[in-house]
């Protein structure tokens, strides 16, 4: 069938209809969209942490732009407030909005202060115990510091900072103290950990058994394999040194017979006293 103008109006009229309008059958443009056109500027101060690891830092913002702003920072909850507080050091987005929905973004940094520790004095003290000589280490170095700005941490010998002020089990020698404030004021001082004395009981035995055993269980002549020339060797042999100068078994010593009774009784007074290089 031949397809005539009138029939392909027909057609068109059929199957694509016009809806009526006052525009003539055009349907109106959308609205245009209301943050096309808008300038949303942001302006801002901040106020830094007052100390270093503190978190009282602020930023204020405003906005212009539009109106009914609200306002979030680094992509929390939309705020009315324009002011952000209890802010540690760091980088801060704060994005404005206004009641259209439009948005604008600015970046802040809160730092930090630089405190100069010119003029601050931070004097360290210790207080130091004792090795035992022949036993394990147990020594402590206790330090106090006075000036600067508490909390404080503590270094031995340049080693990594502590919260605790006192050093266990320390070895017999010298050592240098550090101690670091709040800010990272550094004070320092020097101590040194001892040997504790040896007791008067142990003195006595190691006086008889020098002049009487040494002579033949030294370094240099040590019969038996055994050696009284180190004090821990006479404090680790104290039974031994017992069973042959006081029960003289399986043979007396010194070779010439046993020490007299008072001799005997101080090496046993040393021995029921725990036979320790320190009373």
């Amino acid at each position: 069938m031949k397809i005539t103008p009138l029939l392909y109006v027909l057609i068109i009229i059929l199957f694509f209809p016009v809806s009526c309008s006052k525009t003539g059958g055009v349907f109106p443009p959308p609205p245009p969209d209301p943050c096309i056109l808008a300038n949303i500027s942001i302006s801002g101060t901040v106020v830094n942490p007052s100390a270093s690891g503190t978190s009282d830092g602020t930023i204020t913002v405003v906005a212009t732009g539009g109106s009914g702003f609200t306002f979030n920072i680094n992509g929390g909850a939309f705020q009315s407030h324009n002011k952000f507080y209890n802010l540690a050091a760091g980088d801060y987005m704060v994005t404005a909005k206004n009641s259209d929905g439009c948005t604008g973004s600015i970046s802040f940094q809160l730092s930090n202060p630089t405190i100069s520790c010119t003029g601050v004095t931070i004097t360290v003290s210790s207080g130091v115990t004792s090795n035992v000589l022949c036993e394990p280490v147990t020594a402590s170095i206790t330090v106090t510091a006075v000036g600067g700005t508490a909390p404080y941490t503590y270094s031995l010998n340049g080693g990594t900072f502590q919260s605790m002020n006192i050093f266990s089990n320390v070895a017999t020698g010298s050592y240098s103290i550090s101690v670091k404030d709040a800010n990272g004021c550094i004070g320092s001082a020097s101590t040194t950990v001892n040997n504790a004395a040896p007791g008067p009981l142990f003195s006595q035995v190691k006086t008889l058994v020098w002049n009487h055993c040494v002579y033949c269980h030294s370094n240099a002549v040590a019969s038996g394999g055994v050696s009284y020339s180190d004090d821990c060797n006479i404090v680790t042999g104290k039974m031994r040194i017992k069973a042959r100068a006081v029960d003289g078994n399986p043979s007396a010593m010194p070779t010439s017979g046993l020490l007299p009774a008072s001799d005997r009784q101080k090496i046993i007074d040393w021995i029921n006293a725990g036979g320790r290089y320190s009373d």
